[in-house]
């Protein structure tokens, strides 16, 4: 098949000191393992960071990136009374066709319209408007749940507000909630050639996904995600767009003389590479990038001595 862009499975490692990663939508608790201990980031978290970034980059060249999916009323048609992906069609009909295709060419040109979103070429799209319903399976997905490589205990954290909880009162009322000492955040996700057909897929597209991966960590801003740090992108690249190769997420360990429920920093442990060594000899695997802004890492990925293993420009 022609035209198929790379298979391949993405690592990301980032940390975290105590922030809460991923807070559950309902109860605003981090997400968590009670049996296994590990910190839980979803996929939903992760893919708002990348179009959060995309967004962020519109800011400073407008119009660089167009986004399907983000809350910012202004991109509702004029007169619109609908909301969600339809309201969204409407902005992009209006901007892109602001004389609609009749019914007969409508179904097809929707899709093209949605392709022209970064975020429905990585991630996908439906969109339910009448006569244009269109539903593109995304070819970057990430693990539902991804869990940390260190084990962590939760700790409770309290704090008052400024203003008073009612008009009655002349104190601020006080919240509680759990946050996370210290978490090692591995995120596991996998480029499918096959989708990419479908959605548009095209190797640039996967590039500046990854950039805006590592990058989106170090501009969080918020109160419970402001002390997180990226460390480490993996690419691994298939050779067929059919391999695979068994427990891509377990090929990087940590080594600590600390219990993981003790570690604080970087330098409380060491990661363990030789899976990843591994697995550069593989037949299967084509190459395998790497990206990190830390000197000790970059040191033990280049000693790994792999004409496979390349690093990659951020």
């Amino acid at each position: 098949m022609e035209n198929l862009i790379e298979k391949s499975e993405i690592l990301f490692l980032y940390e975290g000191k105590y922030t809460i990663p991923n807070g559950d939508p309902f109860t605003g608790e981090q997400r968590y393992d009670d049996e296994t201990k590990r910190i839980l980031v979803s996929d939903v978290r992760i893919k708002r960071y990348i179009r959060d970034y995309f967004i962020s980059q519109n800011q400073i060249t407008p119009d660089k990136y167009e986004i399907f999916v983000f809350n910012d009323k202004s991109q509702i048609a004029e007169g619109s009374k609908e909301s969600g992906a339809s309201s969204r069609m409407q902005s992009l009909w209006k901007k892109y066709y602001p004389t609609k295709p009749d019914k007969k060419q409508i179904g097809k040109t929707a899709i093209e319209l949605m392709k022209k979103c970064i975020d429905v070429r990585l991630f996908g799209g439906i969109s339910t408007e009448i006569d244009a319903a269109v539903n593109i399976t995304g070819p970057v997905q990430f693990a539902l749940l991804n869990p940390s490589l260190n084990k962590s205990d939760l700790r409770i954290h309290q704090n008052t507000s400024v203003f008073s909880s009612s008009a009655d009162k002349s104190r601020g009322a006080i919240g509680t909630t759990t946050v996370v000492p210290y978490s090692i955040n591995q995120i596991h996700g996998w480029v499918n050639p096959y989708s990419a057909l479908n959605s548009g897929l095209t190797e640039q597209d996967v590039k500046e996904m990854l950039e805006a991966l590592w990058r989106s960590i170090n501009n969080s801003n918020t109160r419970s995600k402001s002390n997180q740090s990226s460390i480490l992108l993996i690419q691994i690249i298939y050779k067929e767009p059919n391999d695979k190769v068994y427990g891509a997420d377990e090929i990087m360990k940590i080594i600590s003389d600390k219990e993981d429920e003790q570690i604080r920093e970087l330098n409380d442990y060491m990661f363990d590479f030789s899976k990843l060594s591994e697995i550069s000899q593989l037949d299967k695997i084509s190459e395998i990038r790497y990206y990190t802004e830390i000197e000790s890492i970059d040191n033990m990925i280049k000693s790994i001595g792999s004409s496979k293993i390349k690093k990659m420009t951020i």
